[in-house]
């Protein structure tokens, strides 16, 4: 195919009429080289994002080992390894009160190709610990980190991961499970896969309570209240698609919970469910069809009413779905959903909570992911056309992994256009994209994204393959991106000064300001038009954001003679379940421009019952008719095309410059769209000789197709489901890799830095990309047994640990212990700072270390 000289001229006109000097609003920019993949990401300060991997072959080194944690760093956006012990992969996460951060759970340890680590737990079934990778069992583990500054980070060991799971555990072998704090602080830790897969159940599901055991139907909490785990009828009732449940607390202390296509209310003291409607449709929102979820702004107009909304998922049909092994059908063919539904599980009228229709998106995406916005609108991003998360190396309809399309991701069709939901906006209007620019890069299955202080969002990550894979059709992603909102077309941003460092549920108001200089026109219509808003980013991984709120205070201002406004806020309301104790960020939003945000601790900053009392009753608004703003008008225009110059610099070309730029520009579209011609019909021809799958999906039975590896099912395991999904099989036909630069023809375009070979091989000696194992990296000792012979390699086909369901973590692990002074060894096992009481007992910006 062949751009007629009509079409390239055209091209060229357009680029003439197009500014060359625009605002950053809508646009993406570099955000650098994160080493390691972002799976898992939170804010800690002002100056640091904390990213984690799953442990896998990163090139990137810390102690002799492949890093799976970063600190990025806000300002230069250059990355500093964190050492992190344990396999965090698919874990959950919250913050605490006192402005820490928790993991919980994730996977055995594993080597190379994600095989099994070289040491194995009891039962054979799962790694304890690697000696390549050089990573510990990590389905137990709690990690703990205290955010450091820039000047503490490299000078104080208290900054780094607590993670010793010998010496702070969970009681149950968690991954994927669902994380959500309570009204004080504790956080309860709800279900998940025993040791993991790509859904959560066996086929016929004969036991769905626990499939055999590689389910965890229970909930506990952190720090532990001497319960041992209850289990939880719901995750019965929601058998296979209940992996990363959406969880909300209410108003009224109960937990909103959302999973398959159940909901229900639930109360975390009594462990009493109440049922509310299906899911319309029985569109699946959880993990791996991960639509977008997120609790709608708590705003004045609204009462502080909490309303859900999703958006996004697959409405995939029952047995489509398939088991711990793959789906039934090849999901990449199989569009996402468009649906987005609201509902507000604790109506203040006292009626039946129901589902309501909203907007649909502007396009199906699995693996959108909502980030609310200072201006109380929610921006999506990331996702793709079709499919759903996770990864695999068949499907029910595609046995052989030399077809599938996409390598082992089970999503294609990228979205890299980001979208706007106004929830005030009138029905049929709520959405858009105008202005928005696209992103050249995939961002699928373990991407992140996250609110900055400066209200850009960091978008990184993205890795649908079972090891680092630089040269697979959707690579391993090292390259975070920033994106700005529409209000970066304003220059100016409000400053504010006066934000306390705590806020309280109740009490005395504060006073806070701006001056004249931050915004134009009127200070009276400046003061109307301004919002405060007290805004949590939460912990991400898997297009979710755990924990992730935004509440309005209320305020009433003064103008002052000077132009400059004081706004007399209101302290939270007394109700610790409407904005959970803990980290958050104050924004203040003059016409539609948000302020950076200012760090606060919201609550006592320790676990317990969170002192409250009524709110003050505020001053009335004072104005002055005389007084405006001293900042130019274009610079606070939320719509204009003026650049900021702090973030980008200016740049002035001459109409000549302009026309010999177009046209080199249109002959490399001429030269590119050649290029992807060839490249589309050499793939559809290669297409046309693969072997079609032998059946339609429906008539394909749960198990895995003739030939595959036999799972631990075959080998007495109470698992059944063949383990191919996770298994890695050597792949020798050749890989395109995707790159969004081929057909949006500009941006970053990744380079392979080695030849592939496909996924890794079970046999290590096939790819070794750190050589021989470092010297004084021997075998963790301490009597675990081999795992019988004809074990599957692939942790999706790992058997339920049963001698772990029993035993907790009361006795520390042998292989962490015995390999202490491998990893780290100057970690003390003496002291727990994390137990209950010292959770509870700890003042307010104090470590615990």
């Amino acid at each position: 195919m062949m751009f007629p000289p009509l079409s390239l001229l055209a091209l060229w006109l357009a680029t003439l009429s197009q500014p060359v000097v625009g605002s950053l609003a809508g646009t993406f920019a570099d955000g650098g080289n994160t080493q390691i993949s972002a799976m898992m990401m939170f804010v800690g300060n002002s100056q640091k994002v904390y990213m984690l991997d799953k442990a896998e072959g990163n090139a990137a080194q810390i102690k002799g080992h492949p890093a799976w944690g970063a600190v990025w760093d806000i300002d230069t956006h250059e990355v500093e390894l964190m050492d992190v012990a344990t396999n965090v992969f698919c874990a959950s996460g919250m913050h605490l009160p006192n402005g820490s951060f928790v993991t919980f759970g994730g996977n055995g340890a594993i080597g190379p190709g994600g095989n099994i680590g070289s040491t194995r737990n009891p039962s054979g079934a799962s790694g304890s610990w690697d000696s390549v990778y050089m990573d510990f069992d990590g389905s137990k583990s709690i990690r703990i980190l205290d955010p450091c500054t820039s000047d503490q980070f490299s000078s104080s060991s208290q900054c780094q991961w607590f993670d010793q799971p010998d010496v702070l555990s969970m009681q149950k072998q968690r991954w994927y499970s669902a994380a959500e704090m309570l009204g004080d602080g504790t956080v309860v830790i709800i279900g998940g896969f025993v040791n993991g897969g790509y859904i959560n159940r066996n086929t016929p599901n004969n036991d769905p309570t626990t499939s055999g055991g590689a389910a965890e139907p229970t909930y506990e909490f952190y720090p532990s209240n001497g319960q041992v785990p209850q289990q939880m009828a719901f995750l019965t009732k929601t058998s296979g698609l209940n992996a990363y449940a959406h969880t909300f607390l209410m108003s009224s202390g109960n937990v909103f919970v959302q999973a398959n296509y159940s909901t229900m209310l639930w109360n975390p003291t009594t462990n009493n469910e109440t049922d509310l409607p299906d899911m319309p449709g029985q569109v699946i929102r959880v993990y791996p069809a991960s639509g977008g979820v997120a609790m709608l702004p708590l705003t004045l107009a609204n009462n502080y009413e909490q309303t859900l909304l999703f958006c996004g998922g697959s409405d995939m049909p029952e047995d489509a779905w398939g088991n711990y092994s793959y789906p039934n059908i090849n999901t990449w063919d199989y569009p996402a959903s468009t649906d987005c539904q609201r509902i507000t599980p604790e109506p203040a009228d006292d009626s039946s909570p129901q589902y309501v229709k909203d907007d649909d998106m502007l396009e199906g995406r699995t693996m959108g992911q909502f980030i609310i916005l200072p201006t109380g609108k929610l921006l999506m991003v990331n996702g793709g056309l079709n499919g759903t998360a996770g990864y695999a190396t068949a499907t029910g309809q595609t046995s052989d992994f030399n077809a599938m399309p996409f390598d082992m991701s089970l999503a294609s069709g990228p979205v890299g256009t980001p979208a706007i939901y106004d929830p005030d906006a009138p029905a049929g209007s709520r959405w858009s994209n105008a202005g928005m620019s696209t992103s050249n890069i995939a961002r699928l299955y373990h991407s992140s994204a996250l609110l900055l202080p400066d209200a850009s969002v960091i978008i990184a990550g993205s890795n649908p393959n079972v090891d680092v894979n630089l040269t697979a059709f959707f690579p391993t992603q090292y390259k975070a991106e920033i994106f700005y909102p529409p209000y970066f077309s304003a220059s100016t941003r409000p400053v504010v000064s006066g934000v306390p460092s705590t806020l309280s549920y109740g009490g005395a108001p504060f006073d806070i300001s701006i001056p004249a200089s931050c915004y134009s026109g009127s200070s009276n219509t400046a003061a109307s038009n301004t919002t405060v808003a007290l805004l949590r980013p939460g912990w991400t991984t898997h297009a979710m954001n755990m924990g992730q709120r935004y509440m309005q205070l209320n305020s009433t201002f003064t103008v002052n003679k000077d132009a400059s406004i004081t706004f007399h806020v209101n302290q939270l309301p007394p109700n610790p379940n409407l904005f959970q104790p803990g980290p958050a960020w104050i924004y203040v939003v003059v016409n539609g421009i948000p302020s950076n945000g200012t760090s606060v601790i919201v609550g006592s900053g320790s676990v317990g019952t969170q002192p409250t009392t009524s709110q003050a009753l505020l001053p009335d608004s004072v104005t002055l008719a005389s007084a405006s703003g001293s900042a130019d008008t274009a610079s606070t225009n939320s719509n204009n095309n003026n650049t900021n110059n702090n973030k980008q610099d200016s740049t002035s070309s001459s109409h000549l410059t302009i026309i010999i730029a177009a046209v080199a520009a249109g002959a490399a579209l001429l030269l590119l769209g050649g290029l992807l011609w060839f490249c589309i019909a050499r793939r559809r021809r290669a297409a046309k000789t693969r072997t079609p799958a032998s059946k339609p999906y429906g008539s394909y039975g749960m198990s895995g197709p003739a030939g595959a590896s036999v799972g631990l099912g075959a080998a007495g395991a109470l698992r059944n489901s063949e383990s191919s999904a996770f298994t890695p099989l050597h792949h020798d036909g050749p890989s395109q890799s995707w790159n969004a630069s081929d057909a949006a023809l500009a941006g970053y375009k990744d380079e392979p830095q080695h030849g592939r070979d496909g996924s890794y091989g079970s046999d290590f000696s096939q790819h070794q990309p750190y050589g021989q194992q470092p010297g004084g990296y021997g075998q963790a000792s301490g009597g675990y047994d081999q795992a019988p012979a004809g074990y599957s390699q692939g942790y999706g086909g790992q058997a339920p640990n049963d001698g772990y369901a029993n035993s907790g973590y009361e006795q520390p692990r042998a292989p962490y212990a015995d390999n202490a002074s491998i990893r780290s060894s100057n970690r003390s096992i003496d002291y727990d700072p994390y137990t209950a009481e010292a959770m509870r007992t700890t003042p307010v910006g104090s470590r615990r270390f």
